[in-house]
């Protein structure tokens, strides 16, 4: 028997439904492992189609095409030495999300996913039947167990039945959406799995983002200690390679025998035979074994999560360049740079909109903030529009005093304004709400509310902050300091504030967590210490506002429960009233 397994991870961006480019990068995964003289390379969930194909599923041209890239992936492998185990959907009475496992132009063998994940923003039961029946790869007498995603979240099977069987490893084929924090939590998760059932493990996670998901890699191996063998870049492709000491874990399964407790199910186990080329006749690896500097802040985590979440919502859908309006503050500020770092400074256009109830210091900032990024500013007043639309409905306003109507006319000039920008030039209007807005109704249906792409929609107004100021510690502050300063302002009248209707961020942000992430109640939030009559006008703002949110855009889920198709209230119920 072999005392290590090399395995190498290629970790893909993938395209949904592009095949041709997906394979592609496959194909050169696979090359270079040929090249390392891996037994085994391992690619994320659903690799040839991309993850999640939702209702194309629906369509035999898309599971036609899925079929082909397939079988046109297995006949490259012809004259290749190592076991290539990608993803893709497997068709026969019914849909499977699959692994299949492919070596030297043949398919051996197909394992299909047990655990369909059916909550936040999986549908999987929607699409896919469940597999029963477990494949174990054997390299020269060392056992790999098949597993995918969500398979390996849960103790117990197919895990506790490969352990039981004698596996040495699991290899596991993931698309696990990013969440703020998920990383370390995913890493922690994955550890235990390993000591529990002293086993190594290989995580193959996807990157990107696809919609509303954004996925961060972040894939490694860890030994049967919980100890880092490598671990792939975050937010970015990568391809890693480490030599798995699978004696140590023989060893180890020898001083500490709980593994010999672990009671397996009924469940089939089909093993695949492999004999691969001994690991004398590989040259060693240059650094194995040596895990890759990941650890990062938390506030860099996010910058680079939104900056790819933006740059693949541009490049994944034609469009090359980002135009918004730039009110001088915060919000607008914030999504700018992330745009600027994320497509450069070349592919980013401000528009500065003002009107009476502008303050001078917000067009300088705005004006300063420009000239910061090197973006194009794009200047064009509103108070003409704004007048001639008073003039307009004044025979049906009459003399009405100036509220609410009247501020977001202004706001619904400058989304206007934004639109024919984007009609014209082809550019993509991105919105710059907050969740702490959003939660609340705070915006305009169909004034800033309107764009194509919505940044920022997950993020709390508090983290907002948190993160501009370790940009301008970490990349030469692009964000003018009055911006952090003054305080958050819509400036759609006289002297406004967004005090002026909902509680200070600091004391608004908790509540928001509490009410859409955990789904607490009324009582329940106040018993945690907050203001009974605050904690209720909250309530309200959140329920009252579905209908915007239903016509928002779309923007990358950061948090753990984000608006959209993680978030699934009716806009038509009886509420409870207060």
């Amino acid at each position: 028997m072999l005392s290590t397994l090399r395995i190498a991870i290629q970790q893909m961006n993938m395209v949904l439904g592009d095949f041709h480019n997906n394979r592609t990068i496959m194909e050169e995964g696979l090359a270079r492992s040929e090249e390392a003289h891996a037994d085994v390379l391992l690619f994320p969930e659903l690799t040839i189609c991309g993850y999640p194909p939702e209702d194309l599923l629906m369509r035999p041209s898309f599971l036609k095409e899925n079929k082909r890239a397939i079988q046109t992936f297995v006949e490259g492998t012809a004259g290749k030495k190592c076991v290539a185990v990608f993803g893709g959907v497997d068709i026969t009475n019914d849909l499977y999300n699959s692994a299949f496992i492919v070596r030297d132009g043949t398919l051996l063998g197909v394992y299909r996913k047990m655990r369909l994940p059916n909550y936040g923003v999986f549908d999987e039961a929607r699409y896919f039947n469940r597999g029963d029946r477990l494949f174990m790869l054997n390299i020269n007498g060392i056992k790999a167990g098949i597993t995918i995603c969500e398979d390996i979240w849960t103790p117990g099977d197919p895990v506790a039945t490969y352990v039981a069987g004698g596996a040495n490893v699991i290899l596991n084929l993931s698309a696990s959406p990013y969440e703020i924090g998920k990383i370390q939590k995913r890493e922690e998760m994955l550890r235990t799995r390993a000591t529990d059932y002293r086993i190594a493990i290989a995580y193959a996670n996807a990157v990107g983002g696809q919609d509303e998901i954004l996925f961060d890699g972040s894939s490694f191996m860890i030994d049967g200690y919980g100890r880092l063998a490598c671990h792939a870049r975050s937010f970015e492709e990568d391809f890693v390679i480490s030599d798995v000491d699978i004696q140590s874990v023989i060893r180890l399964n020898i001083q500490d025998p709980r593994r010999r407790y672990v009671t397996s199910s009924p469940l089939p186990i089909e093993e695949i035979r492999v004999i691969s080329p001994t690991l004398e006749s590989k040259k060693p690896l240059s650094e194995p074994n040596i895990p890759s500097k990941n650890g990062i802040d938390l506030e860099e985590e996010i910058f680079r999560g939104l900056q790819l979440a933006l740059r693949d919502y541009l490049r994944k859908n034609g469009f090359e360049t980002i135009v918004l309006g730039l009110s001088g503050g915060m919000d607008s500020a914030f999504v700018a740079t992330i745009g600027t770092f994320a497509l450069g400074s070349e592919h980013v256009v401000g528009v500065l909109m003002p009107s009476e109830f502008t303050r001078p210091e917000s067009s300088e900032d705005a004006v300063q903030l420009a000239n910061n990024l090197g973006i194009q500013l794009i200047r064009i007043p509103i108070h003409d529009v704004f007048r001639s639309y008073q003039t307009q409905l004044h025979g049906v306003f009459g003399d009405a005093p100036f509220g609410l109507t009247e501020e977001n006319l202004q706001a619904r000039i400058r989304g206007n304004d934004l639109m024919a920008l984007s009609n014209r030039f082809g550019w993509l209007v991105v919105t710059t709400g907050n969740k702490s807005e959003i939660a609340t109704g705070y915006s305009t249906l169909y004034g800033d509310s309107a764009g194509g792409f919505a940044p920022i929609k997950d993020l709390y107004k508090t983290m907002i902050y948190r993160v501009a100021r370790w940009i301008n510690d970490h990349h030469g502050a692009p964000i003018p300091q009055r911006i952090f300063d003054k305080p958050p302002s819509a400036e759609l009248r006289a002297d406004q504030t967004d005090q002026d209707r909902l509680p200070a961020y600091e004391v608004l942000d908790p509540i928001l967590r509490l009410a859409v992430e955990e789904d607490r109640d009324e009582d329940e939030i106040i018993a945690s210490g907050f203001d009974p009559v605050m904690v209720r006008d909250v309530i309200g703002l959140i329920e009252g506002s579905e209908y915007k949110r239903r016509q928002s855009p779309i923007g990358p889920k950061l948090t753990a429960k984000g608006f959209g198709k993680d978030r699934r209230i009716p806009i038509t119920y009886h509420r409870k009233p207060s």
